[in-house]
């Protein structure tokens, strides 16, 4: 069995992590400023990402999809030519992947909890 590195799902996660953040930053950052007692008038300026929020949150189910279709489709094991990924390594990227769908969960909260109240 001829092992070699594959198609990496690393960046597919990071910029799913970072469009998660972006979209729950108008939210997750007054908040924390306000829970370390940091208070004013301008921080009801740092909605302006709030627009883009939407475009941030599809991004990161895009990038998380493609993410776990590298990691659980069909060519994640064997690739066409025979050259096969070890299994403890597809462990430990799935395992990564699903840190990184659980943070993202928890970013996007504050979101989309409205949609089942």
């Amino acid at each position: 069995m001829n092992t070699v590195p594959a198609k990496s799902s690393l960046p597919a996660m990071i910029v799913a992590v970072l469009a998660a953040i972006s979209a729950s930053v108008c939210c997750v950052v007054p908040l924390v400023l306000v829970l370390l007692g940091i208070s004013g008038a301008w921080i009801a300026h740092l909605t302006a990402l709030a627009p883009w929020r939407p475009s941030f949150i599809a991004a990161t189910l895009l990038c998380l999809g493609l993410a776990f279709r590298t990691l659980y489709g069909p060519s994640s094991r064997c690739r066409a030519e025979g050259a096969c990924v070890e299994p403890s390594v597809l462990r430990q990227r799935r395992r990564w992947l699903w840190i990184a769908t659980v943070l993202i969960v928890l970013l996007l909260f504050p979101y989309v909890v409205g949609w089942f109240l």
